[in-house]
């Protein structure tokens, strides 16, 4: 079913799956990356992730963070800041409008990151946690000047940056040059799950590994030949991994 969360302001849109009950006491909340969505089709990540724990039974939320997919906002106004905020709003519906008591919080790059800080934020309602090659690197990149082949002075940052042929803030940028990523995640305690492509090209695995070491209680997955997306022919083990693994 769809759902609707507002954010000062702005409506964020998604979909509840695997149900059809509103009240429901465990969902995983899945998230999406960087000029990403959460996922329209079969052959998508979290599509076919969504789908695919559903059919083991256990619920799912997915949303497009603001700016993204179907959800109100700007693109050019995302911030990792402003999607922590959307992360929580999402996490708050969970606990209310659906009583959820289990959730488990699923982020894939950007949206890993998202996951990981909220899961330190949250460390008392959030009881696990996967991550999909998680964009820790954001951060480096930004220090460096570099987004995904885009250059900019990292000492002087422009109002905006082309990335892909989509124009991202200066804010964001500014803001991903102090994010404390890891400093966060690492408050988290519970059960979490790591899995990484080593043929990755835009998100080393090592942040992945760095995750593995200040999370005490995880679990690192690193796939031979899968690259940043994991939707190649290695995503049924994928799936597999993160069902067993919530289960």
């Amino acid at each position: 079913m769809d759902v609707t969360v507002t954010r000062e302001g702005l409506t964020l849109r998604g979909v509840l799956e695997g149900t059809d009950r509103l009240q429901n006491k465990k969902i995983a909340i899945l998230m999406h990356g960087f000029q990403g969505n959460r996922g329209r089709e079969k052959g998508e990540l979290l599509y076919d992730l969504s789908h695919y724990l559903n059919q083991v039974g256990i619920p799912t939320l997915r949303f497009d963070f603001a700016g993204c997919g179907a959800s109100d906002g700007k693109y050019q106004e995302m911030t990792v800041l402003g999607e922590l905020l959307d992360g929580m709003a999402i996490v708050d519906y969970a606990r209310t409008t659906l009583g959820a008591k289990a959730i488990t919080l699923v982020g894939h790059s950007q949206g890993g990151v998202v996951a990981s800080m909220i899961a330190g934020y949250y460390r008392d309602i959030i009881k696990r946690l996967v991550l999909l090659a998680p964009a820790a690197t954001l951060k480096d990149d930004a220090l460096q000047g570099i987004c995904q082949g885009s250059t900019y002075d990292p000492n002087h940052i422009p109002l905006t940056v082309p990335v892909h042929d989509r124009i991202v803030s200066g804010q964001y940028f500014r803001t991903a040059q102090l994010l404390p990523i890891y400093e966060t995640a690492q408050h988290f305690a519970g059960p979490a799950l790591i899995i990484h492509g080593l043929a990755d090209d835009i998100v080393s695995p090592e942040a992945s590994r760095k995750y593995n070491v200040i999370l005490p209680n995880s679990k690192l997955y690193l796939i031979e030949g899968e690259r940043h997306r994991l939707e190649g022919p290695k995503l049924p083990m994928v799936m597999q991994t993160v069902a067993e693994f919530l289960k």
